[in-house]
């Protein structure tokens, strides 16, 4: 049994590991050439140089805080809207439409006007982060709210249940699932989105270091900036199946985690 569990976990690193291999030995065979895609090892390099440093853990601090906090309140406002919006048929017809319309529109084409309304400060990095992340927790509420077993619904009723506690014993907990749906496809989308925020006038973040890269042509640490992206979005959504595993232990998926 420990061998089957060791497998399965091993299991997802070897497309990454081959990968990294096909990768370096194309470096080193003059495939792929150096000034286009450098070798992992000079990947690798440039990563112990910048923490050597310290300037790259600054960078990455700043970044994780951005995203935290931009997905907070993106993912607040969302939670509420979809709650709202979910058990209340008149404030649908008010915000969904035009919540569904805003989420047509790309980040990126935000960016000029959320300069002229928070200037180059860290409000409007911020936004772009929280107004992003915002539509698929909003989504995913609504439609938890919305397929929430009106049977459980009216038997709430009979054991004269309502107001908050209809909200906390029965929609809530029904919702949920699909809530935390929504959270962990926004907390990947707060990364995702980083990369755009941290075009606003940004002096530190992932972002930046990017940017700062491309110009002074670092190949090396321009690609060093995508594999901790990469990571990093790997990491939140390992975090973000941790809480739906702890939330929601009687969940198939989550019983299934638990068992390997």
């Amino acid at each position: 049994m420990t061998g089957v569990r060791l497998r399965r976990r091993l299991a997802p690193w070897i497309a990454p590991l081959v990968l990294l291999a096909v990768w370096e030995l194309a470096s080193r065979t003059g495939i792929l050439p150096k000034n286009l895609l450098p070798a992992p090892l000079e990947v690798a390099r440039a990563f112990v140089r910048s923490v050597s440093r310290g300037d790259l853990l600054v960078h990455l601090g700043v970044s994780a805080l951005r995203a935290g906090v931009g997905m907070l309140i993106g993912a607040g406002i969302g939670l509420a809207l979809g709650l709202l919006t979910g058990l209340s048929r008149k404030l649908q017809l008010v915000f969904d439409t035009p919540l569904q319309m805003m989420r047509a529109v790309p980040a990126l084409a935000l960016v000029p006007l959320v300069i002229l309304w928070f200037g180059l400060g860290e409000t409007a990095k911020l936004f772009i982060v929280a107004v992003t992340v915002m539509f698929p927790v909003y989504l995913n509420t609504f439609h938890g709210v919305r397929s929430v077993d009106p049977q459980l619904i009216e038997m709430a009723r009979t054991y004269h249940v309502s107001g908050f506690a209809m909200y906390r014993e029965v929609i809530l907990p029904g919702a949920l699932p699909s809530i935390l749906v929504g959270l962990r496809f926004a907390l990947g989308m707060s990364w995702l989105v980083l990369i755009v925020a941290e075009t606003i006038g940004a002096e530190q973040g992932l972002g930046y270091v990017a940017m700062n890269a491309r110009e002074f042509m670092q190949m090396d640490i321009l690609v060093l900036t995508i594999v901790l992206w990469a990571i990093l979005g790997k990491l939140a959504d390992v975090l973000a199946g941790s809480v739906e595993q702890r939330l929601l232990p009687w969940q198939p998926r989550s019983q299934r985690m638990a068992a390997e």
